[in-house]
């Protein structure tokens, strides 16, 4: 006799085909109330069932981490659009032959900026190539937004070292699926940035910013928050590319207005090589 699960199991991937049949012969989806609740996308994407899919969100990606072992990470922001090196020459070489003044200022900056791309790279392999030689129960995993840029060169430094890697994507307009170097059953969609970020803290032991726009800032300073108002537990907060971040913050004038104390200075650690990011963490930790 089959046992109850796999009858359950069985009852839903029917439901389920049964709506999917009903999509092949052109039957519109309208609603239904003979329909199984849970098979019934009208009703799942109803305003009032917001509830039931901010915990479908936070439940799947949360069951499929524990199923693969993976239990501590780190995270890596920043921007989606730095390019690998690989890329970014071919249009430098490009607006240097074609005299276009503009075109290759812009080259020349994705040039400069796709050195970051190269040390994300080397850092996601750092980690996972010392993580190899732990026991199963104490490796650490990149794990990013699962976007292009500094992500996938996280993902790629994990993915070339023989690691699993983990990814959080967003659901957005113009972004496409996650990168090639996200492991394809850590490779996790979300339509709420809430869920997102909650899932980067969950499992995070450590989290290093590389240079970014609005949406490495806002990954960022949830982090810091969190960690500043005791919400979350103290992880070691990397800032990498110094001039970068120095530039972009004034810390100085945070504290000279009283807006932050003087110690909120010390939940960042500034560097600018791999090896420093991977020092900070391991001194941090004690390993």
């Amino acid at each position: 006799m089959e046992n109850t699960d796999a009858l359950n199991d069985r009852s839903v991937a029917l439901a389920w085909a049964e709506l999917q049949a009903h999509a092949n012969n052109g039957q519109k989806l309208d609603t239904d109330a003979y329909r199984l609740a849970f098979a019934d996308p009208e009703f799942l994407l109803r305003r009032e069932t917001r509830g039931i899919r901010f915990q479908l969100e936070m439940l799947k990606p949360d069951l499929a981490q524990q199923a693969q072992g993976i239990e501590s990470t780190v995270v890596v922001f920043g921007s989606a659009r730095f390019p690998a090196p690989e890329d970014a020459l071919p249009a430098l070489v490009a607006a240097q032959a074609n005299g276009d003044a503009e075109a290759l200022k812009v080259a020349q900056r994705r040039m400069r900026n796709a050195h970051y791309y190269d040390q994300a790279r080397l850092f996601a392999g750092l980690v996972a190539t010392h993580s190899a030689q732990l026991p199963a129960a104490d490796r650490l995993y990149i794990c990013t937004g699962g976007g292009p840029g500094i992500m996938e060169a996280a993902n790629r430094g994990a993915f070339e070292a023989g690691a699993l890697t983990v990814g959080l994507s967003i659901a957005l307009p113009h972004e496409q699926g996650g990168n090639r170097y996200v492991s394809p059953s850590l490779n996790f969609k979300f339509h709420y940035f809430a869920l997102r970020k909650m899932h980067f803290m969950m499992r995070a032991k450590a989290l290093v910013a590389f240079p970014g726009g609005f949406g490495t800032l806002d990954e960022l300073f949830e982090v810091v928050t969190l960690v500043q108002t005791g919400k979350a537990k103290a992880v070691p907060i990397i800032l990498f590319g110094v001039d970068y971040w120095k530039k972009l913050f004034n810390l100085d004038l945070l504290i000279e207005e009283g807006a932050i104390s003087p110690n909120d200075v010390e939940l960042f650690t500034f560097v600018d090589t791999p090896e420093a990011a991977w020092a900070a963490i391991q001194a941090f930790y004690k390993i």
